[in-house]
């Protein structure tokens, strides 16, 4: 059903070995490799036991079915519908999550949001996105976390989000790229349409235990004041902290915390995950023009098209995947946008 990619019996087979595993004397002596077993067997029940209580569901609807048939009472046949759209709702979840097989796919992730050149409307069209993504998150019940934000008149210039969830990078990873929007300019007097952009990069929170060399010479680190709203150390001492990674150009920064050494470890933690995704890709031939494209994201190489007039559509530019419901995409509904792209990846 799925390609080959997803496969049952093999799983079952896996889980048998890895807990027969657990049972052996010498099994603690290696107390690392023990925990790295016991992490893969949690994996790997994971994915398999939903299904086998997804099936044992559908066992039972049937069997329900079986002994109502020829019934013709509406409730009953409303209650069946009910059971059916859940199934099928579990079944749907079941089946994207397949697809994500990648090494940090799990991984909670950091989104970071900058608005391309076109001042208001680039920064309006920023915010846009930023509740966008806001909405889909809390639609799927991840934690978000405004690491920095970057006011600017009309909207926003910059934003990072921290969105913790089981997923988060493995759904979201599809949305690094330049977006872009088209629409009758609310800023324009003349009523005139307008070509906004704004790039999206997403990297791994990745876990504390994987190394990324990081050389104290390679950084410039900035400290300022923080602004928006906040405790009552925002505006009034250099909390904020910025990093500037010199060899590679990226720059992260962080401002919501209450100290500017907690505003340092998680600005240090968002270039860390910047980097191992960069040196990732660099070092993976098969990806590098993958990786080119991701470092040097331009304004014409959007991955996603939201056209508001002349007529409405969002159009996933790699996918070919288009939704005429433009208001629902941009309350975040795009589960069907990141399910065609992990079905795009998946084939290539």
């Amino acid at each position: 059903m799925f390609g080959g990619v997803f496969d049952p019996p093999k799983l079952a087979a896996e889980i048998e070995t890895l807990e027969n595993e657990t049972l052996a004397p010498s099994f603690w002596d290696d107390r690392g490799g023990a925990e790295a077993h016991f992490n893969r067997l949690s994996v790997l029940k994971e994915t398999l036991n939903p299904w086998r209580d997804l099936i044992a569901s559908i066992d039972e609807l049937g069997e329900l079915l079986e002994l109502y048939s020829g019934e013709d009472d509406p409730s009953i046949i409303g209650e069946v519908e009910q059971q059916i759209g859940a199934l099928d709702k579990t079944f749907q979840a079941l089946r994207l999550k397949i697809l994500l097989s990648g090494k940090h796919d799990r991984d909670d992730c950091f989104l970071t949001i900058h608005a391309g050149a076109g001042g208001t409307e680039a920064c309006d069209w920023a915010q846009m996105l930023m509740r966008m993504y806001i909405r889909y998150c809390e639609g799927n019940d991840y934690k978000v976390n405004i690491v920095d934000l970057l006011e600017a008149e009309g909207g926003v210039k910059s934003a990072t989000l921290q969105i913790t969830g089981p997923y988060a990078y493995g759904y979201l990873q599809g949305e690094t790229g330049v977006h872009r929007l088209v629409r009758i300019s609310p800023f324009d007097s003349n009523k005139r349409r307008h070509t906004s952009f704004t790039s999206i990069y997403v990297t791994p929170d990745i876990d504390n235990d994987i190394e990324v060399e990081i050389d104290p010479s390679d950084l410039r680190i900035d400290t300022y004041r923080s602004g928006g709203a906040g405790g009552q150390h925002v505006n009034k001492t250099d909390s904020a902290v910025r990093i500037t990674h010199l060899k590679t150009g990226i720059v992260v920064a962080c401002q919501n915390e209450r100290s500017q050494h907690m505003n340092k470890a998680l600005a240090m933690k968002v270039l860390k995950s910047r980097l191992y995704e960069y040196y990732r890709l660099e070092q993976a031939e098969q990806q590098a023009k993958e990786a080119k494209e991701k470092r040097e994201i331009s304004w014409g190489n959007q991955i996603r098209s939201y056209v508001f007039q002349p007529y409405t559509m969002v159009k996933d530019h790699r996918t070919n995947f288009q939704m005429g419901n433009i208001q629902a995409v941009m309350d975040g509904e795009i589960t069907p946008f990141i399910e065609a792209f992990l079905r795009w990846q998946a084939e290539r």
